[in-house]
Formats: structure tokens, C-alpha cells, sequence
């Protein structure tokens, strides 16, 4: 093979708001090496095609010609089909924030038309009251999509959904047989749309290679449908899988009908193998020197990892490219009314890592023996900055989600002093772990570089599971954690999980106080809970002995190996609490129904709380570590430089030089009145410890370059006003 012409897909379905990344990762490492790549996400190249007027008439004619028993939600859809085809481009330009104008509308005028999704608005003016009617049309507007959805689901295509697409047949898939069942039936009339913009994309590139990335179950049946496309009609091109699914489930792949579609299987990060297959592929290295690959050879499936180059690290694997993905054509859709939980579905967010793995790597629950999380590298913040500067320049957006596992707090402070220190400036959200590292001071350095939220896990809320899972964290500690990034103004979402092993209906019920609590003191914004899953690469899966487990299943089968099945003697019965849980945060993130009884959102007798009834509250109010005793951390202060004036008084018969320091804010200025000796010492100090200084500068330094002279010695001036007042406005200790 010459040098080849590549096409990376993420088929559908992932976000309607912005790509998954994994393609433009790969794009940026491969075009940096020389290779013309193109990339296309089919999830919302395939919405768009059926969420134009021409695609749902397509939808309206198949139902209508289809022996359908319909619902009366969805007959009063088709006799409302008029009104769908008239309104759905409409909507799509709004959702795309093309056609702002149309938020009134929407909003006040019943310009839709509405079907069950809408019996939930009731309290949509308590929600956004008068002003917010973007939001609010926002709002409408993804109801009425979920209303089609909910009608394409009900017919024509029982597996689609606008987040994943027949996930069904890919999760716990020991076997390949229900997929392959599924892939043999016709094409309906959702894969034949993706067909037909596959198609498209096929004649625009004319790759030699298509490479797909396959990060959760609900997309692996869109990829295959695709590559048996691919091989049926252009059996020369070359296909390619990796990603987050292939990562987990199929480590142990041993099918060899998958061959019929893929190529190649890659494991684990995708720079390194796809380097040592495209050299194999045009005949500069032997098979048996691919990295983490499977292939078919002589009717077997083959596990090939006979490569001794180690990883791509971290800093060399260039910056993510977004080059062909059509940014402008997403859709900001909100599903939940809560300000946290929306920026998973509303706003465009350019995808980045800070650090590849996980710097804890010792959850029981995690797969933390598998690459993605076992290795821990991470890039320096002037690298990761000028990463974020190319990728502003190259897609005119400014808002970032950092995707690591968790993003570790020293890189996360260092990134934020560079930001700083260049004026870049961004909007940033990302996943963290609520250590004590993240003190209010760095939460408020966090906050002045642009973050706007964090989500965390809290799990199961039980300090008892929390040590047993060997999570690292308290709930008290959570608790201040989550108070410190509150303060700072950065909402915070809580990862939560019922049925970890052992876990008692006792525990379930105190952990669901623990949560209430934390939304009544204001701590946390957003939740979700998620029930336990034992995972062959967990700790909790190799040893489930050990966590007082038993493992009853599955069988090792040919193809997708993690999901095991458990039995959990000293536990409660899990599946009892999952709907009255999902409730209860539900109505927690819209401020609703908090001081009911716990009792309330469950349909059965549950314990009484034994919770103490202040713990967060108690939590909340310990006073931090004194600034006396942090004399290693590292001052920094993120205001401006003040003006100095100083003036002569006279006080008892003395004449006594004072100056007054005036600081010129965004907010507000503000002015310290102080001798003249401390006042230019503090001028002369301000001016070391900004963030465009490039030495660090301790508190132990402060204190040595404090004037002997002064009225006050170092501890007296700390348990001054003066003191107070700038730690207030911007002097942080890290």
C-alpha cells in the first residue's frame, strides 16, 4: 500500500453537543507524523439527516406505511405530522444557535407541537422565571425532539436513542450471536440514512483506511453496520476499531466473525498501534511487530503485541485537531433543568486531558489494571496551554472540558497560574477526586482561570464503603471540598453509587442523607447515582472474596469479556432502591422536596436515618488551617498592582509618614491604609508574586523579606486588617 489516505468515524450515537474526541486525538497525532487524515462524526451527521423535513418525512411515510401498534402519545404525533415538518428545521436552526430570534416563540406562543414529554413542564415558569427564555425555549425544544425520538423508538427503530444506538446488543455481549443476528436483518430506515452519509463521506475522502472509534456500547452496532457497508461495497478499504469499548470488553476476543467487518482490533491508547499498523501496511514492518492488535490469520483470532517501542508519552501526542467535524452544527439541548447537569448536553466544548490515567489508581470499583487508568503521565501546563491556544485558534470556541479520570490538583493549579500568566482566556469544567489538596485558595485560583464546575465521586456517601473501596476520601472531607469549590463559584456534580459489596439498606438510606444534606447547606448542584457494576479489570472483580462477593457469571465467552454477575450474601437487595434514589436526586437538583422524609420517595419500608442530622453542616463550619502555620506554601496574588500615595500626620507632637495603597479592580476598588515602611514593602512584594512572575515565591520568604523596621512584627501584621483584607481580594496560599 502506498501511503494511505485515512478516515476516522465515531459512529452514532455519543452527544448532540460536541464530538467525542477520540478522532481529532488521533487526526492531531497522525497529521503530526505526515498522514492525510480526514474525520467525520456520524452521530450527528446522522440526526441531522433524519431531523431535517426531508428525513422525518421519510420517518412519517415509513410509520404510516408500517403495521404498527401505535400508542394514542404516538397517533396524536402522526395526525400533528404537519406541524412536525413545518417546525423541525425551525427548531434544529435554534438548537444550533443559528436563529436566536426564535427563543419567543417558542417560549410563549405554542409553536410546537407537544406530545408526553410535555406533561412534565407544570413548573417551567418557577424554573426560569421571566428572563431566561432562551433557556426555557432551549428547554421546549429538546422536549419536542425526545418527543421524535420517543416515536422513532415506539417504531421504526426500537434501539435508538439521541445518546447511544442498540446498546443493548453490545453490553454484557459474551457472545457475538445477537449482533450478528442484528447485522444480518435488513438495514431499517435509521441505518439506511447513515448508510447513505457514510456513502457520502466515502466518495469525499476515498480513504484507504477507515479507522472507528468505539467508546461505549451504544455505538459499536452503529461501527459495524458501517465497516460490513464498507467491506460488502468497497472491500479494498482497510477497517480499523479501538476505543473505550474495544479497551474494556474485548480484551480476551477470541470471535472470528467480527473479522468479516474489522481489520484490525487496537488496544488501549491508539497512537502506537496505529503507527505500527500503517507501517506494516505499507510494508515497513512484519505482522509480528504490530502493538496491542488483533488480526485473523489462518481462520483464529491472533493477539499481536510483539512491538518493544514504548508508549507515545503524554507531550508528544500533539494537539487535538477538530478540522472537518462541523462545529457549527451541533445542538445545545437541555434535558434537565439544573445549571451543572445541562453542560453535558448545552454548549460546545473543545475535549482535552491533562494527564493521561489516573495519579490514585487504587478505587476497588475501577479498572485501574487497565492502561487508561494504570498509567499515569502527565504533560507540563505550558505545553497543555499552548495546546489550548491552537485549539481556540482553530475553532474560535473558548470553552474546554477536561475528560481526564481524574484531573490531578498540582498540573490543574500549574495550568491555572499559566492561563493566568498569558491572559488566556477560557471556560473549563472537568472531572476531579475531592482531596484535601483542593483548598479554598485553590478553588479560588481555579475559579479566576476560568472554571465553572467540577464533578467528583462521593460514591457511596458511607464512610465504611468509602475506606473499603479504599477511595481515599471522607465524607467530611468531601464536604469541605465541595464547600471550598461552592465559595469559589464553581458548581460541583456528584458522582454517587448504590450496591457497592456489603453495603446495607442502613447504609443506602444514610447515604441518601448525606447527599440531602449536602443540597441543603448548597454544597453540591448536581448528582447522579449509579449502581455498582463488578468489572473483570476491578480489584472488586479479581478478587471478589476479598469484598465478601460471589462471582455467578458469565461464562468466559468469545467476545466481550468484563461485566460479571454477582451475588451479594451480606447486603441488601440492591435493585429495591434504584428508582426511589434516581427520584430523590432528581428533585434535590431542582430544590424540590428536601425536608421530606426519606421515607418518602420509596414505595416499601426502609430504615430510620441514622445520619446525624448536622453532619455536613458541622463538616462545613471547621475553621481551616491557620495561615501561620502553611509558612511552606506558595503566595500568589491575582489582582493588580495598586497605586501608592504617601502622606505625612502628625500625632502626638510627631510626624508619622503613612501611604494608602489603592487597588483598581473589575468588581470594585478598594484601598489598605497602612504605615509607610509595610505600605512599599507590600507594593515591592505584590510585584514578585503575580501570576506573570515566573519564580515561586513561599510565605517563609515573605516573612524573611518583611522590613525589621516595621511597627508589627510578621504574626502581628498576619492577624492584621490588612492581612485579612487582601487574603479576602486576592492573596491565596498554595
Amino acid at each position: 500500500m502506498d501511503k494511505p489516505t485515512i478516515l476516522l468515524l465515531t459512529p452514532p450515537l455519543t452527544q448532540l453537543n460536541t464530538p467525542y474526541p477520540a478522532t481529532a486525538y488521533l487526526k492531531g497525532f497522525l497529521g503530526g507524523r505526515g498522514y492525510e487524515v480526514m474525520q467525520a462524526d456520524m452521530g450527528i451527521e446522522l440526526v441531522l439527516k433524519m431531523f431535517s423535513r426531508t428525513g422525518l418525512k421519510q420517518i412519517f411515510e415509513a410509520i404510516e406505511a408500517g403495521d404498527f401498534e401505535l400508542s394514542d402519545n404516538s397517533l396524536r404525533m402522526l395526525r400533528l405530522k404537519r406541524e412536525y415538518l413545518n417546525t423541525i428545521e425551525p427548531v434544529i436552526r435554534f438548537l444550533q444557535n443559528k436563529d436566536s430570534t426564535l427563543a419567543q416563540q417558542i417560549s410563549y406562543s405554542r409553536f410546537l407541537p407537544e406530545a408526553s414529554r410535555f406533561d412534565q413542564v407544570e413548573d417551567i415558569d418557577w424554573a426560569f422565571g421571566s428572563m431566561g427564555i432562551s433557556d426555557r425555549a432551549r428547554y421546549l425544544a429538546t422536549l419536542y425532539l425526545e418527543d421524535l425520538g420517543d416515536l422513532i423508538k415506539e417504531t421504526i427503530c426500537p434501539y435508538f436513542a439521541f445518546s447511544r444506538y442498540a446498546d443493548s446488543l453490545a453490553m454484557s455481549a459474551t457472545h457475538f450471536d445477537p449482533m450478528e443476528e442484528a447485522l444480518q436483518l435488513a438495514p431499517n430506515l435509521v441505518d439506511e440514512m447513515l448508510l447513505e452519509v457514510l456513502e457520502e463521506r466515502l466518495q469525499q475522502v476515498q480513504p484507504s483506511i477507515v479507522g472507528l472509534s468505539i467508546p461505549f456500547p451504544g455505538n459499536l452496532y452503529g461501527g459495524l453496520r458501517m465497516a460490513k457497508y464498507i467491506k460488502e461495497k468497497y472491500p479494498h478499504i482497510k477497517t480499523m476499531m479501538g476505543g473505550g469499548y474495544p479497551n474494556t470488553e474485548l480484551r480476551s476476543l477470541r470471535e472470528p466473525r467480527l473479522f468479516k467487518y474489522i481489520d484490525f482490533v487496537t488496544l488501549d491508547d491508539g497512537e502506537g498501534p496505529w503507527l505500527k499498523l500503517l507501517e506494516h501496511l505499507q510494508g515497513q514492518r512484519d505482522v509480528e511487530q504490530l502493538q496491542r492488535t488483533f488480526i485473523l490469520a489462518d481462520g483464529e483470532v491472533q493477539y499481536i503485541n510483539g512491538s518493544t517501542d514504548p508508549d507515545v508519552p503524554h507531550n508528544e501526542i500533539g494537539t487535538p485537531d477538530y478540522s472537518d467535524l462541523k462545529l457549527q452544527e451541533y445542538l445545545s439541548v437541555i434535558d434537565v433543568i439544573n445549571p451543572m447537569h445541562r453542560l453535558w448536553s448545552d454548549g460546545r466544548w473543545n475535549k482535552l486531558t491533562i494527564a493521561h490515567g489516573c495519579y490514585w489508581k487504587r478505587c476497588s470499583f475501577c479498572d485501574i489494571t487497565l492502561d487508561y487508568i494504570n498509567r499515569y503521565d502527565v504533560a507540563p501546563a505550558t505545553l497543555l496551554v499552548d495546546r489550548m491556544e491552537q485549539i481556540i485558534a482553530q475553532t474560535g470556541q473558548t470553552g474546554f472540558h477536561f475528560v481526564d479520570e481524574a484531573a490531578p490538583p498540582a498540573p490543574l493549579r500549574d495550568m491555572a497560574i499559566e492561563l493566568l500568566r498569558r491572559g488566556v482566556k477560557i471556560s473549563w469544567w472537568g472531572n476531579i477526586r475531592f482531596e484535601k489538596t483542593f483548598t479554598p485558595d485553590l478553588c479560588r485560583l481555579l475559579a479566576a482561570s476560568g472554571c465553572i464546575a467540577v464533578s467528583g465521586g462521593l460514591e457511596v456517601a458511607s464512610d465504611r464503603l468509602l475506606k473499603l473501596m479504599e477511595k481515599g476520601v471522607s465524607i467530611d472531607q468531601v464536604a469541605r471540598v465541595t464547600d471550598a469549590f461552592t465559595q469559589a463559584g464553581i458548581m460541583v456534580h456528584a458522582y454517587l453509587m448504590y450496591g457497592f459489596p456489603t453495603q446495607t439498606a442502613q447504609e443506602t438510606i444514610d447515604s441518601l442523607e448525606v447527599v440531602r444534606q449536602l443540597f441543603v447547606n448548597g454544597v453540591i448542584q448536581s448528582g447522579y447515582w449509579h449502581r455498582f457494576s463488578m468489572t473483570a479489570h476491578s480489584p472488586v472483580g479479581k478478587n471478589p472474596e476479598k469484598y465478601g462477593v460471589v462471582k455467578v457469571g458469565p461464562e468466559d465467552g468469545p467476545f466481550a469479556n468484563n461485566d460479571l454477575w454477582h451475588d451479594d450474601p451480606q447486603g441488601t437487595d440492591h435493585s429495591l432502591f434504584g428508582e426511589g434514589l434516581a427520584k430523590a436526586i432528581y428533585n434535590y437538583m431542582h430544590g424540590v422536596a428536601l425536608e421530606q422524609p426519606l421515607s418518602f420517595w420509596f414505595d416499601f419500608k426502609v430504615p430510620r436515618v441514622k445520619t446525624d442530622q448536622n453532619l455536613i453542616y458541622e463538616a462545613v463550619q471547621q475553621p481551616p488551617k491557620p495561615d501561620v502555620e502553611r509558612r511552606n506554601a506558595r503566595v500568589l496574588w491575582l489582582g493588580g498592582i495598586p497605586e501608592i500615595e504617601f502622606t505625612m500626620i502628625a500625632k502626638k507632637g510627631q510626624t508619622i509618614e503613612r501611604c494608602v495603597l489603592t487597588f483598581y479592580e473589575k468588581g470594585e476598588d478598594f484601598q489598605v491604609k497602612t504605615t509607610a515602611v509595610i505600605g512599599q514593602w507590600l507594593l515591592d512584594m505584590l510585584q514578585t508574586i503575580t501570576t506573570e512572575s515566573t519564580t515561586a515565591t513561599t510565605l517563609k520568604q515573605l516573612e524573611e523579606s518583611y522590613p525589621a523596621e516595621a511597627h508589627l512584627n510578621f504574626a502581628e501584621f498576619m492577624s492584621s486588617p490588612t492581612w485579612f483584607e487582601l487574603r479576602e481580594k486576592g492573596l491565596l496560599l498554595l
